[in-house]
């Protein structure tokens, strides 16, 4: 499976993308909305895990021009922010299973991304 990640804390995506690689997970990572729009190419990523806010664009607004370039993908929100509006927001666009506050335990993650491919109808 193939996930990419985006959040604008560099070392904590970073180590996020190494932690899922040990568990047998291709993530690959970026720190912006541009990044990530360069990167989705052509929708090789089965999951995208988004923070809600990032520099310049929301992850929420990302998530709509992703899902337009990528039909089939699937998303999962992380916040540092756990304000009861970005919480309302966040589960009305991902669901209440897939909006994850920080600091997030890899083995949720992992859960959360697995569940998520599943649902695609892929392999996890």
């Amino acid at each position: 499976m193939r996930v990419l990640l985006v959040d604008d804390e560099k070392e904590l995506v970073s180590t996020l993308a190494e932690r899922l690689a040990l568990r047998g997970v291709e993530a690959d990572w970026v720190v912006s909305a541009e990044e990530a729009l360069d990167a989705v190419g052509h929708c090789a990523y089965e999951v995208a895990v988004l923070d809600v806010r990032i520099p310049r664009m929301s992850g929420l607004n990302l998530k709509k021009l992703l899902e337009e370039r990528c039909p089939e993908m699937k998303f999962i929100f992380m916040t540092g922010h756990g304000s009861e509006a970005d919480f309302m927001t966040g589960i009305a666009e991902a669901g209440p299973g897939n909006y994850l506050v920080k600091p997030v335990k890899i083995e949720v993650l992992l859960e959360k991304i697995r569940e998520a491919v599943e649902e695609k109808g892929g392999r996890p």
